[in-house]
């Protein structure tokens, strides 16, 4: 079967993001003072050919603690859905 996985990875919360902070920064010349506190991070979505849902949701952990995140200095979420 084909699974859909949609992978979120974001710095973990104690840690400085700069990008995120330039961004907030940005925010107050554009007219948008109202938006603070930006964090940014990355969005991944891939395939994943398995046997069942589990085995997806097991494949693509191993992915994000072994490639996609830095788990020193981030965090991960995900979804696994059928095609």
């Amino acid at each position: 079967m084909k699974f859909k996985a949609e992978i979120d990875v974001m710095p973990h919360a104690a840690l400085l993001d700069p990008q995120g902070k330039a961004v907030s920064g940005a925010m107050v010349n554009i007219g948008l003072a109202a938006i603070q506190n930006v964090r940014i991070g990355k969005h991944i979505s891939l395939e994943v050919d398995a046997n069942d849902e589990a085995s997806a949701k097991e494949m693509v952990d191993t992915a994000c603690k072994k490639l996609l995140a830095n788990l020193i200095m981030e965090s991960y979420s995900f979804e696994v859905k059928a095609l």
